[in-house]
């Protein structure tokens, strides 16, 4: 077994675990692999291991990704900041995109989705924390930017996802992580109907579990230590 599948293996057991610890059933925690800034041949060889879900932020990167490895029919989710100039190519060839922090974004992607495709997956970021470094909604701003989300015929609002600081404080982390599963129920008591909670990370999933999680993004702990590359 290769380490990309003896990781991959690991952490589906942590999640495993985590979410039986949390009285939850493991089949309601989805894995996304992160493989930015991972070779191709990374991706191949977790989908080799049994993997579909795979998170990028870089949009070349991921595209020339996707164009190589499209014969395995994988699902892919853009993660990272969106800038304008680059909706275009995310509504095209992108699954679900778990990042939408402003109403003009999410117009651009719904304007730029083919009709021949299903609706765009979407979350909206939060921003828990409050770092003004952050990207994200603030959490006051959820409903309004919701409300025009949902609006959109291109996009299906799917639930909401953040990214808290990192901190060694397990209550504030969990704090943190139950701010984003109160909004959620909150805009599912105004009507909504969402169903994802895209939190958790290689060194927090767990306790992301324990607060509702349905989605942990994990990349560090599957393919390893990342090298930091200029885009």
């Amino acid at each position: 077994m290769s380490t990309i599948a003896t990781n991959l293996q690991a952490v589906k057991s942590r999640v495993a675990a985590a979410a039986i610890a949390s009285g939850r059933d493991a089949a309601g925690v989805a894995l996304l692999a992160v493989s930015k800034t991972f070779s191709a041949d990374a991706v191949c060889e977790c989908a080799a291991a049994g993997h579909r879900a795979f998170g990028e932020n870089y949009v070349q990167e991921a595209l020339d990704k996707i164009a190589a490895l499209q014969s395995l029919g994988l699902e892919w989710h853009f993660i990272g900041p969106i800038q304008s100039n680059k909706t275009r190519p995310i509504a095209k060839n992108f699954h679900w995109v778990h990042g939408i922090e402003r109403e003009r974004i999410a117009t651009r992607l719904n304007d730029g989705r083919p009709p021949a495709l299903p609706p765009l997956n979407v979350c909206i970021q939060v921003n828990v924390s409050g770092e003004a470094s952050k990207s994200g909604v603030s959490p006051e701003g959820v409903v309004a930017l919701a409300k025009a989300v949902a609006a959109l015929p291109r996009l299906k609002l799917r639930g909401l996802m953040a990214i808290p600081e990192p901190t060694p404080d397990t209550a504030l982390r969990r704090s943190r992580f139950a701010l984003l599963r109160k909004l959620l129920g909150q805009l599912n008591a105004s009507g909504h109907q969402l169903d994802t909670l895209s939190m958790g990370m290689s060194d927090d999933l767990e306790d992301a579990i324990a607060e509702g999680a349905t989605v942990v993004r994990v990349g560090t702990a599957i393919f390893g230590k990342r090298e930091a590359i200029n885009h």
